[in-house]
């Protein structure tokens, strides 16, 4: 397959692919029309903060599977317009979190101390001994704004250095912050004004961007910000005022709302900001680690394995991954059965796990049942992006688990329903690996789920089968398997056949000219050819 990489990475993460036979291609001034062209026919993608994947290049890349940030941000990718295309993004957020975290540390202290600017004037031959009087982190007040993953390492680090932590993030709860030693707080205020020296670690999103303003930073009094996270959480031209001419202490960057960093930025003029170029992840070891997290993540998607730092599909833990795997092929065709058999107007969706696959992690399984109900109606689905195709289109979608299982270990049932009927359909796997469909619409059978298969509904009532027999060898239908349930004696059956080919209209108009057999329906699923 074909990997396109557009911003500079680690030659590791190259090799890593070209080593499992794919095809690499480096575009590193690709943009606009010529990016366009260039991922016509990509099946990965590789970015870092240079290349912004817009809507538009979703729509002009038909091959592609998976969008790799070889980074944590992925503010330039354009999350919402891959699940819609079906297109998985992952980041590498753990490869280069010791590196940002020691730089947030670097720069703190480099404010603190003044660091810089002192090297700034002994270079040029100023003795400034006198001229600068630091501030020890000591007893003092770290404010956290943001306890993700850098946060954490920065908190851990400053922690044993002496430092009061402080936390401001509305997604963990105290005893997350707790556990790092820290005291988490409801008000970003409060925070900072608590706080001699205050960190951020958000991300970029609507609701960060701008959050460290003019009324902030005053709240914020003679403390030092460190912003080593992303640029346009803080306004620039504020902070400069800030530090120029008070409350502020200080501020040390590394980066910006536009990068490279204009020569015309406020920031420039301030003695007391200290800015690096967007230095956080630049070590040999991050940069190693954050290419080959990557291209493991790009050869997994290829795979059909988890994604693990996927953000817009459902994932795994890679230890439980062989557990859940059989039952991804059975929870889709069990989708693909009752999605053809009740038809397309499915209003829900619901999905039972029995025995000890309820007690897996199974939101992938999930995915894959919505897959199987939604391929049938021509979306062009994959695990991906069949729950958001079941929330655009108003389609509710429920789980159920019970460690009970009814004559098996494990179950997994997709019930579809129309708002007036529903219809379930109950999967297994034998002997570890042999998917069964056990129960259709409440009748036991044992089906293989492969192929062309019919099912028909009749009453039970000697020579019906025969009947059946009897049309699909006119029609030159070979039977493949067939397999019967029925309720009571004389009562409604219901009968699976697979098939070795499809069968044609008129077949089926002769089966229902029978007034014994109440409904026939052909199922496609893996390995037919629908055409035949």
């Amino acid at each position: 397959m074909k990997v396109l990489v557009t911003d500079p990475i680690a030659e590791e993460g190259i090799a890593t692919l070209r080593d499992a036979g794919h095809e690499v291609v480096t575009g590193y001034e690709l943009e606009g029309e010529a990016l366009l062209d260039a991922v016509g026919d990509t099946h990965a993608l590789i970015v870092r903060s240079g290349t912004e994947v817009t809507a538009e290049v979703f729509g002009a890349a038909p091959s592609l599977r998976i969008v790799g940030r070889a980074g944590i941000g992925v503010d330039n990718i354009d999350v919402d317009a891959a699940t819609d295309h079906g297109v998985v993004v992952a980041n590498a957020p753990d490869g280069n979190v010791r590196a940002a975290a020691e730089h947030t540390v670097a720069m703190t202290f480099a404010a603190a101390r003044s660091i810089p600017q002192a090297h700034g004037r002994l270079a040029d031959g100023e003795w400034a001994k006198g001229d600068y009087l630091g501030r020890e982190v000591n007893n003092k007040t770290l404010g956290v704004v943001g306890l993700g993953r850098v946060g954490q390492e920065v908190a851990k680090r400053l922690d044993s250095l002496g430092m009061d932590l402080v936390v401001y993030d509305p997604y963990i709860n105290e005893e997350r912050a707790a556990q790092f030693g820290a005291e988490l707080v409801d008000d970003l205020d409060d925070c900072l004004a608590r706080a001699d020296f205050v960190t951020i670690h958000t991300p970029l999103l609507p609701e960060t961007e701008g959050m460290i303003g003019a009324e902030e930073l005053e709240t914020m009094g003679d403390a030092y910000l460190v912003n080593c996270a992303r640029g346009g959480i803080v306004d620039e031209a504020a902070l400069a005022e800030a530090v120029a001419d008070g409350p502020v202490a200080g501020a040390a960057l590394d980066v910006f709302a536009e990068e490279p960093l204009s020569p015309d930025s406020p920031l420039l003029d301030v003695d007391d900001v200290i800015v690096t170029p967007h230095l956080g992840a630049s070590t040999e070891a991050a940069q190693e680690n954050v290419a080959l997290d990557t291209a493991r993540q790009v050869l997994a998607a290829f795979e059909d394995e988890p994604v693990v730092n996927a953000l817009n599909a459902p994932s795994v833990d890679e230890s439980a991954f062989p557990r859940i795997e059989p039952y991804l092929d059975v929870a889709d065709t069990a989708g693909k059965i009752a999605a053809q058999l009740l038809g397309e107007r499915i209003s829900g969706v619901e999905v039972g796990y029995e025995g000890d696959i309820a007690e897996e992690d199974v939101d992938l399984v999930t995915a894959s049942a919505l897959k199987g109900v939604f391929s049938p109606l021509e979306y062009e689905v994959n695990a991906v992006n069949a729950p958001q195709i079941a929330e655009d289109r108003g389609i509710g979608v429920t789980e159920s688990k019970t460690r009970q299982a009814e004559d098996f270990r494990s179950l997994v049932t997709v019930t579809v329903t129309d708002g007036d009927a529903e219809l379930s359909v109950r999967g297994t796997l034998l002997a570890g690996d042999d998917p069964r469909i056990v129960r259709i619409d409440g009748y036991r059978v044992d089906a293989r789920p492969y192929g062309q298969m019919l099912v028909a509904r009749n009453r039970d009532e000697p020579g019906v089968i025969g009947l059946i027999g009897t049309v699909l060898g006119e029609a030159g239908v070979n039977i493949a398997g067939m397999f019967n349930g029925r309720e009571t004696i004389g009562g409604e059956a219901l009968t699976v056949y697979n098939l070795d080919d499809r069968l044609s209209d008129d077949a089926v108009d002769r089966l229902l000219d029978d007034d014994r057999i109440t409904s026939v329906d052909r199922i496609t699923l893996d390995g037919a050819d629908a055409d035949r």
